[in-house]
Order: C-alpha cells, then sequence, then structure tokens
C-alpha cells in the first residue's frame, strides 16, 4: 500500500469512529433531555399542588452578604459566575 492509500485508509477509519462516537453522545443527550423534562413535569406537578421548599434550605443556596466569609465547603463568587442585578432602562 502507498502512502496515499495508507493515509486514506486512516482517515476512513477516523471518519467512522467519529460517526460512532457522534451517535452514542446523541443517544446520550436524548436520555438526558427526557431525564429533565421528566424531572420539570414532576416539579411542575409539585408546585400546583402546592408543595414548596422550605425557607431554610432556600437560604442555603444563596450567596453570604458582603464581608461574611462562605460557608465552609462553598466556593465564593467570582466574577464569571457572581449573578448580578438586571440592568433598569435609564429614563
Amino acid at each position: 500500500m502507498t502512502e496515499q492509500q495508507q493515509h486514506l485508509a486512516s482517515l476512513l477509519e477516523q471518519r467512522q469512529t467519529l460517526a460512532t462516537e457522534i451517535s452514542d453522545l446523541n443517544a446520550q443527550a436524548a436520555a438526558k433531555r427526557e431525564l429533565a423534562l421528566r424531572a420539570s413535569g414532576a416539579i411542575e406537578y409539585l408546585q400546583q399542588i402546592g408543595v414548596t421548599v422550605p425557607e431554610a434550605e432556600a437560604a442555603e443556596g444563596e450567596a453570604p452578604a458582603e464581608g461574611e466569609a462562605p460557608a465552609e465547603g462553598e466556593v465564593p463568587p467570582t466574577p464569571e459566575t457572581e449573578v448580578l442585578p438586571e440592568p433598569t432602562p435609564e429614563g
């Protein structure tokens, strides 16, 4: 086999491998999408029947006040992850 033929054979094999990986990733994405839809449906149902999250648990997810140290194991917000307030239109 010539060098070009070997190269072609290698590229054909690579293309097949990539096509298989893409197919696998598409299947994983579809499964995750279905799981997310099921979770959304369960959340919607629970909210419709009046189930709520207790305030103490909801407050745990909030960032500490300025100057306050983050809880143990909690990562302090960085400029990339800090949630900013919505801009207001200037009048």
